[in-house]
C-alpha cells in the first residue's frame, strides 16, 4: 500500500508539472528564458537531464535502500520525456540531433530498470533482451540507413506509444516488487512493447504513400484471422483481433489524407471493413449459437454492406453533410456493439442488439468521425496515454480471462463514443 501511494504521488506531481509547463511555455517571457538558458532547458538538454535522473534512480532502486526516492526520480524523468517535445514544438527547436537523441534517451531511461526487474525475477529475461535487441537495432543500424537515404528517423506513433507503455511497465514492476499479490501482466505488456517496437522500426522504411494501404491490408488480415479464430472457438481472441483491425482502420484514412495513397486504397479499405466489421462479427453470432443465428447474421451483414455502399456512393458526394460527420453509425462502432454484447449479455438477447446496431447504421442519425472530430479535441499526450491504456487493458484481459469485464468495457467505449460525439457535433453546430 505504501508503494502504491508513492507511485500515485509521483505520478500526480509529475503530471501537474507537465501541464503547468505546457501552459507556461506559451508565454513569451518563458520562451525568452529558454532561449537564454539553452544549456538547461533546450530539448536536447532536457534529454540529458532526464537520462541522468533515470540512471540515478536505477542505482538508487537496485543498489540501495532508497527505493521510494528512486520511484519519484524515475517518474519525474519519464514525465520530462513529454516536456522536451513541448519545448521543441513551441520554441521551434526541432533538430536532426534531437530526432536521434530523444528516442535514445528514452531507451536509456526505461531499458536499464526493465533489465533489473528481469534479473530479480519479475519480468522474463528472454523477452527483455529481445526488446533491447530490437531497440538497439532501430537506434543504431536502422537510423544510420535512414540517414544515408536522407529519410527522417523521428519517432512515429508506434514508438511513442511503446515508450509510454515501457515507462508505465517500470512503475508497475516497482509496485509488483512489493506486492506480489497484484495481477502480474508484466510479460504480456512486455510482449506488446516488442510488437510496437518492431512496428516502429519497420514503418520507418515504408514510403509515406503506402501507409494507408498497408494499414488497410492489416485490417483485412485481422478480419480473416478473426474468422479463423472464431471457427476454432477462440471467441475472445477473435474479438481482440477485430479491435486491432479497428485501430488500423482508424489510422488508414488519416494517413491517406496526410500522405496520399494508391488508386487501390479506397477499394481495399472497403473490403477490409466489410470483412472485419461485417463478416467477422456475424460469424461470432453464429458460433455462439444465437437463436436463428443465420437469419440475424444475414441481417447484420446486409446492414453493414448497405452502410458501406451508401457511404461510398451517396454520403461522400453530399454537400450538406459536414466534414467529419457520418450519416448513420459507422460500421466499426456497430461491430463493437455486437461484439461487446456477445461477451456481456446472454445469447438470447444478442439478436436484439444486432437489430439495434443495424438500425443505427442504416439510420440518418449523425455521428462524429472519431479520427477527424473527436481525436482533434484530444491533446496528443492524452491520445498516446489512452492508446497505451487500451493495450494494457487487453493484456489484463488476456491474463485474467475475465470475458464479461471485457464485454462491458467494449460496450462502455461505444456508448462513450456516441455521447462525446453527439456533444461535439452540437457544439460545432451551435
Amino acid at each position: 500500500m505504501e508503494r502504491l501511494l508513492i507511485i500515485c504521488f509521483s505520478a500526480a506531481l509529475g503530471t501537474g508539472f507537465y501541464y503547468w509547463f505546457s501552459v507556461m511555455i506559451k508565454k513569451k517571457w518563458m520562451q525568452e528564458y529558454i532561449f537564454t538558458h539553452q544549456w538547461l532547458l533546450s530539448p536536447n538538454a532536457i534529454c540529458y537531464w532526464r537520462t541522468v535522473l533515470a540512471i540515478g534512480g536505477f542505482f538508487l532502486y537496485f543498489f540501495s535502500g532508497y527505493q521510494p526516492v528512486a520511484i519519484l526520480i524515475f517518474t519525474f524523468a519519464a514525465i520530462l520525456d513529454g516536456v522536451d517535445g513541448v519545448v521543441a514544438r513551441n520554441c521551434n527547436m526541432i533538430s536532426r540531433l534531437g530526432e536521434w537523441l530523444d528516442p535514445m534517451c528514452d531507451k536509456l531511461t526505461y531499458l536499464p530498470p526493465l533489465l533489473g526487474f528481469a534479473y530479480i525475477g519479475i519480468l522474463s529475461v528472454k523477452l527483455v533482451w529481445i526488446l533491447i535487441a530490437i531497440e538497439l537495432f532501430g537506434q543504431f543500424f536502422a537510423r544510420r540507413v535512414l540517414q544515408y537515404f536522407k529519410i527522417s528517423g523521428a519517432a512515429n506513433n508506434f514508438g511513442k506509444i511503446k515508450a509510454i507503455i515501457c515507462f508505465a511497465l517500470v512503475i508497475f514492476c516497482a509496485l509488483l516488487d512489493e506486492n506480489r499479490g497484484v495481477v502480474d501482466i508484466g510479460d504480456e505488456i512486455l510482449l506488446a512493447c516488442i510488437i510496437l517496437s518492431t512496428a516502429s522500426v519497420v514503418f520507418k522504411f515504408v514510403p509515406n504513400r503506402l501507409y494507408a494501404d498497408i494499414l488497410s491490408t492489416l485490417n483485412f488480415i485481422c478480419g480473416v484471422t478473426s474468422l479463423v479464430l472464431t471457427y476454432n472457438g477462440y471467441i475472445a481472441r477473435a474479438i481482440i483481433v477485430i479491435i486491432a483491425g479497428q485501430l488500423f482502420d482508424l489510422f488508414d484514412g488519416r494517413m491517406a489524407l496526410k500522405h496520399g495513397g494508391t488508386i487501390y486504397g479506397p477499394y481495399l479499405d472497403d473490403i477490409a471493413d466489410f470483412v472485419s466489421f461485417g463478416l467477422a462479427p456475424a460469424y461470432v453470432m453464429v458460433k455462439l449459437g444465437v437463436p436463428v443465428s443465420y437469419i440475424f447474421a444475414l441481417i447484420y451483414v446486409s446492414g453493414v454492406a448497405y452502410r458501406l455502399v451508401r457511404f461510398v456512393t451517396t454520403d461522400k458526394q453530399r454537400t450538406d453533410l459536414p466534414e467529419g460527420v457520418f450519416n448513420g453509425l459507422p460500421s466499426p462502432a456497430g461491430a463493437l456493439l455486437v461484439l461487446g454484447a456477445s461477451l456481456a449479455v446472454p445469447p438470447n438477447y444478442l439478436p436484439l442488439v444486432a437489430l439495434l446496431s443495424v438500425g443505427l447504421m442504416v439510420s440518418k442519425i449523425r455521428f462524429a468521425h472519431f479520427g477527424r472530430v473527436i481525436m482533434k479535441e484530444i491533446p496528443r499526450p492524452l491520445f498516446f496515454m489512452g492508446s497505451a491504456m487500451i493495450i494494457v487493458i487487453i493484456a489484463l484481459v488476456f491474463k485474467t480471462r475475465s470475458i464479461e469485464m471485457f464485454g462491458y468495457l467494449i460496450l462502455g467505449s461505444v456508448f462513450l463514443y456516441m455521447i462525446v460525439g453527439r456533444k461535439l457535433l452540437q457544439k460545432k453546430s451551435a
